[in-house]
């Protein structure tokens, strides 16, 4: 008997223990007392919120006192200088309208963009951003200052020597309208610093596409206002090789493979037929008809006789010969890169 007993007593133990009463008031206050908590902090939150909104961002404790402008470099500072200040002069700097900075320089266009940042709690620091003039657009308006972008600049000087863009029509009245143009401008306005100013034209070719003209030096073919950056840097290698030197015109229309040509070409002696002496004496250094391939090879010989009407003799490896400058490479063809060494003393 005593053994029912304790299985009975072991099946009870075994069961799980029920919540007594007092615990589940416990655990309703408890709840109670945490959702309270929250609707108060939420409470509050929202109001600080709506006093941000409506009076803190606004209020004159945070109000724009000091307004510092940079950037500005044109005939035209003081008066966008004085229009953007007015314009702060109205804000906090919690609540900094850009869109109504802007508007108060829309009537410059030589304010390319605004970078606006506050000085907790009464600076504001407004940096201009300029078009630089990138070339002169002439048409029939006559002539005005570009921005890269093709933005007209009316009224910005133009301070140093610029590259001319010809106009097709009128010049338009905030930016330009011919397509043509406005490629010319984006070549002119992406070229280095130390190139654009001895760029004397960019325009379009017929057969090359769009061609940058240099001051006492050679054309630049770039074909499209594409890839600009590797273009400009794949003309400036170019030109700083010194056996480019005398190049008529250099091709980066691929800019990975650009291409220097109308170099003069290596001198090559003529070879004189069999039984003749050479048509030019030993110890000749220069060949007079050196620069013109159709001669090359065609000279008479020293006896007096004429070699046969033979095709001129190739350069040797390592050579090139002349390009013509007065017929540049058809469109979509690309010269050797390789470009033609000194003569040999």
């Amino acid at each position: 008997m005593n053994g029912g007993a304790a299985t009975q007593a072991g099946r009870l133990r075994s069961l799980p223990r029920l919540p007594r009463v007092g615990d589940r008031a416990r655990a309703i206050v408890a709840s109670g007392r945490v959702r309270r908590r929250l609707l108060v902090a939420t409470a509050a939150l929202l109001l600080l919120a709506a006093g941000y909104q409506f009076w803190l961002r606004d209020s004159s404790f945070v109000a724009v006192e000091k307004v510092t402008i940079t950037g500005l470099d044109t005939s035209h500072s003081e008066r966008v200088r004085m229009a953007l200040t007015a314009a702060s002069r109205s804000m906090t700097t919690l609540h900094v309208d850009h869109e109504a900075l802007e508007r108060a320089v829309a009537g410059f266009p030589v304010v390319h963009e605004l970078e606006v940042t506050t000085d907790f709690p009464h600076g504001l620091r407004i940096h201009v951003v300029e078009h630089l003039p990138a070339a002169v657009a002439v048409g029939d308006g006559g002539r005005v200052a570009v921005a890269a972008d093709g933005t007209i600049l009316q009224g910005v000087p133009v301070e140093k020597r610029l590259p001319t863009v010809e106009v097709e029509g009128a010049l338009g009245v905030e930016k330009l309208r011919d397509s043509t143009a406005l490629a010319s401008a984006a070549i002119a306005g992406a070229a280095p610093a130390a190139l654009r100013a001895r760029i004397e034209e960019v325009g379009r070719d017929g057969r090359l596409g769009q061609v940058a003209q240099l001051r006492e030096g050679p054309d630049v073919i770039f074909g499209d206002a594409a890839r600009l950056r590797a273009k400009w840097a794949a003309a400036s290698r170019v030109l700083a090789d010194l056996e480019a030197s005398g190049a008529s015109y250099v091709d980066v229309r691929i800019p990975g493979r650009p291409a220097a040509g109308g170099l003069p070409a290596e001198t090559i002696v003529p070879v004189a037929p069999a039984g003749a002496t050479s048509a030019l004496p030993p110890g000749t250094a220069t060949d007079p008809t050196a620069g013109d391939p159709a001669v090359a090879g065609m000279l008479p010989a020293t006896d007096g006789t004429a070699p046969p009407a033979t095709a001129p003799v190739p350069p040797t490896a390592g050579t090139v010969p002349p390009a013509t400058a007065a017929v540049p490479p058809a469109a979509g063809t690309v010269p050797p890169a390789t470009t033609a060494p000194a003569p040999s003393p």
